[in-house]
């Protein structure tokens, strides 16, 4: 009999999960899959380490919510478990604050005191602490671990966390945090072992999803990013804006905006959504014929090569990039226009390796070297709750 672990990570109208055997040197994955389209078409699939499909279920009605999901899920665990014994539930929180720097067990004071930063994450925050409270309930005396994506950016200088306020703003916490933490602890672990040379050097990751960010890794390190204070920041995205001048803030409410109509705006129909009018998928962009569309796209990649200059400039040069998450990992025309807008560097793709989207990227002959590298968030997450569990919280 082994032991197992299972990795939640909670949306709004989303239960990602994944189940790991434990106790080797790393985790091994049994099933991965989620629960998505609660509130709409509730839709289960869970499926082996091969793709197969382990199990599926659909629900008519859309009123079930979140408890009877989750109690599906935890039924297809147990049936799926064997002999083996689930020892901990590993969570992805996004937002630790600046009290949380490493994964930590969770307890009622850790809760409450996630719960005061849920303003700071509101479209995360709420649903991965619902998550916990579910499993909590659902599994009551089973180790629970938050594992915290600003957790990785906790080494910054405080020239890079801080904003131009005066310092008691600073002193209450509103300063820089970063997030996509797991993302990036989980690709400059796997660039040591793909790359060496460069992990040890100046690599920028470009974590490109429906939420993007970039962050700066020197040895391993990170060193500075692109979201700051919320994940609203840096990078334009699905639906959210990302970088705005705060004076655009005053003139919506001046307009008569309300501050949960301009939560709703800069976090839920902004970005790509926004710009396009047609999508926040870019799939949909890149295949539309509409100038809407193509300016969307260019906007993104303008907007990223621009904060790959300030990032360069923070790190005092650059070595490599790393692209990785749904965009990163399998949009050859974005990382295209992202080379070619950084021509001036010396990057070159190679165009069958750039096409393909695995492994190595970049030409023999460019001067920076640019990797397509898949994240698995829930691999880090499975890793951090063990090692939570086997120090006995501590």
């Amino acid at each position: 009999m082994s032991d197992a672990v299972l990795t939640l990570n909670a949306g709004s109208s989303s239960l990602k999960f994944a189940l790991y055997t434990v106790g080797g040197p790393a985790p091994r994955l049994m099933s991965r899959g989620q629960i998505e389209g609660v509130g709409t078409a509730p839709h289960l699939v869970a499926k082996g380490p091969d793709g197969a499909v382990l199990a599926e279920r659909r629900w008519t009605d859309a009123d079930l919510d979140h408890e009877a999901f989750f109690a599906t899920l935890l039924a297809f665990v147990d049936d799926h478990l064997g002999g083996d014994r689930l020892c901990a539930i590993g969570h992805r929180i996004v937002h630790g604050g600046a009290d949380f720097s490493r994964p930590v067990l969770v307890d009622d004071r850790v809760l409450a005191r996630l719960e005061v930063l849920s303003p700071l994450a509101p479209l995360h925050q709420p649903h991965n602490l619902a998550a916990v409270r579910l499993a909590r309930s659902g599994r009551p005396g089973l180790p629970q671990v938050a594992c915290f994506d600003t957790a990785f950016h906790h080494g910054h200088a405080s020239v890079v966390t801080r904003f131009a306020l005066p310092r008691t703003w600073h002193e209450q916490g509103v300063r820089r945090y970063g997030f996509h933490g797991l993302s990036y602890e989980f690709i400059a672990d796997e660039l040591r072992g793909l790359d060496p040379a460069l992990a040890a050097g100046r690599v920028i990751v470009a974590h490109l999803g429906n939420g993007a960010s970039l962050c700066a890794i020197h040895d391993g390190r990170s060193v500075d990013t692109t979201m700051g204070f919320t994940a609203l920041d840096g990078l334009m995205m699905g639906t959210r804006c990302g970088a705005l001048d705060p004076g655009v803030i005053l003139y919506l409410q001046q307009q008569g905006l309300t501050p949960d109509a301009v939560q709703t705006l800069l976090y839920e129909q902004s970005g790509l959504l926004g710009v396009s009018g047609l999508s926040s998928d870019m799939r949909v962009l890149l295949a539309s014929l509409e100038p809407a569309a193509k300016e969307a796209v260019e906007l993104f990649v303008y907007r990223i090569v621009r904060e790959i200059g300030a990032l360069a400039a923070s790190m005092g040069g650059l070595d490599g990039l790393v692209f990785t998450a749904g965009i990163g990992e399998n949009a050859p025309a974005i990382r295209a226009g992202v080379a070619e807008r950084l021509g001036w560097t010396g990057l070159t793709l190679d165009g069958a390796a750039n096409r393909a989207g695995q492994g190595l990227v970049s030409a023999t002959q460019s001067r920076l070297k640019a990797w397509v590298i898949p994240t698995d968030e829930e691999m880090i997450i499975a890793r951090h709750t063990m090692e939570v569990v086997e120090s006995g919280g501590a």
